[in-house]
């Protein structure tokens, strides 16, 4: 059992505007109480040597890993995922539903409301995020248009009365009949409205956005991109200053280049890295479900039978890795992409996404090879890897 008060010690501290060295973190009762470089004596110290200590990732965009998926409908699913995310430092996720029929979609939301509760013992559930039903057929992707519905209130009512009041995200197509006033009416009820999966032209994706959207699903996947004539939803997304945009930097969703761009289009504060991850994360390769559709996973890359990519197997902290190697971003700054801005986007920061005093002591040990350690959630050791 985890102390109650503890110090933990590494080569590096990464917190959000600096990285201490030769520091150690002061944990108290689960929170973080401060940094020192002179350690009281009698305190226990976790030592991790030549390691990092990084803060708890969190986690967006994901519908599931090693054989379970958030539309299994089972506590037994969100358990798996849960403690999976939990080896590769990850401390809090979005259970993110994909595109199937109604009667499974509010069944999923129920549990996701469950979870939220109960919660699992690994990465914590920090609501639902419902990535379908709402898109156009033209950019698709793995999501099967025949269990696309109307964009209207009475299903938005059902999924948040089903998630009971945990449902934070709603994925749709702007370009939708009566998008932007329903758009409005989630943002009401304290629900984020990503962009995604649509043709939406730049002044359809522009209006959205002025109508309370908050950015730009997986952005460059599954939306109309830029052209010299339309600059599209991307467009839109990314010259929005006030939009945040979906990563998925596995190295195949995105060129290195097209990370570069986006870093400099929207800066550090607007990109939130996501795994985007489904089922058959952590498992070879072969042939899985996402919803209803076939998913063929050939070199860890997931693909439907059309040759569309279906979500990926990536990892966060293999995310932080690519924007940092790939997209030439500082790794402190792709380690807040990972951290505090997805904390800042569901309204979190002051208790979660940074090393910093007073907040819940979520963190996580990187090594030099960019694996996982150790992770920690409200200074309680969830998992510990047996390799050295």
């Amino acid at each position: 059992m985890t102390e109650s008060v503890f110090y933990v010690k590494a080569d590096a501290i990464y917190c959000q505007q600096t990285v201490l060295k030769n520091h150690l973190m002061l944990i108290v009762e689960g929170c973080i109480a401060g940094f020192t470089e002179n350690p009281k004596e009698g305190v226990p110290i976790h030592d991790y040597g030549d390691a990092a200590i990084i803060p708890g990732l969190i986690d967006l965009h994901i519908h599931g890993r090693e054989g379970c998926d958030v539309i299994d409908c089972k506590m037994s699913s969100i358990e798996t995922i849960s403690c999976s995310l939990a080896q590769h430092g990850v401390t809090g996720f979005l259970a993110t539903t994909v595109t199937t029929d109604w009667q499974q979609t509010l069944d999923a939301m129920a549990i996701i409301g469950q979870a939220y509760t109960q919660q699992p013992s690994g990465a914590q559930v920090l609501g639902g995020y419902s990535e379908g039903l709402f898109f156009s057929e033209k950019h698709k992707g793995a999501h099967n248009q025949d269990y696309f519905l109307e964009l209207s209130q009475d299903h938005l009512e059902a999924m948040i009365n089903a998630a009971n009041g945990c449902l934070k995200v709603v994925a749709l197509a702007p370009e939708k009949p009566g998008a932007n006033a329903l758009i409005k009416y989630l943002t009401e009820q304290d629900i984020r409205v990503m962009l995604g999966h649509c043709d939406a032209n730049y002044e359809q994706t522009q209006s959205a956005l002025e109508h309370g959207a908050c950015g730009g699903v997986h952005v460059f996947n599954g939306m109309r991109g830029i052209h010299h004539r339309d600059p599209g939803c991307a467009g839109a997304v990314l010259m929005n200053d006030n939009a945040m945009v979906e990563v998925i930097a596995d190295g195949v969703h995105l060129h290195p280049t097209i990370l570069q761009l986006i870093y400099k289009l929207k800066g550090p504060q607007k990109i939130a890295l996501i795994s985007d991850c489904i089922n058959a994360g952590g498992l070879i390769d072969g042939q899985y479900k996402l919803g209803k559709m076939d998913v063929f996973v050939s070199e860890g890359v997931a693909k439907t039978a059309s040759g569309s990519l279906a979500g990926s197997t990536l990892t966060l902290e293999n995310a932080v890795k690519n924007m940092h190697e790939l997209g030439c971003i500082d790794l402190r700054e792709a380690l807040n992409m990972a951290s505090i801005v997805p904390a800042r986007f569901l309204d979190m920061a002051d208790k979660v996404g940074s090393l910093e005093s007073g907040k819940q002591a979520n963190f996580a040990i990187l090594k030099r090879d960019f694996t996982i350690q150790a992770t920690y959630i409200k200074g309680r050791q969830c998992f510990l890897s047996d390799r050295k």
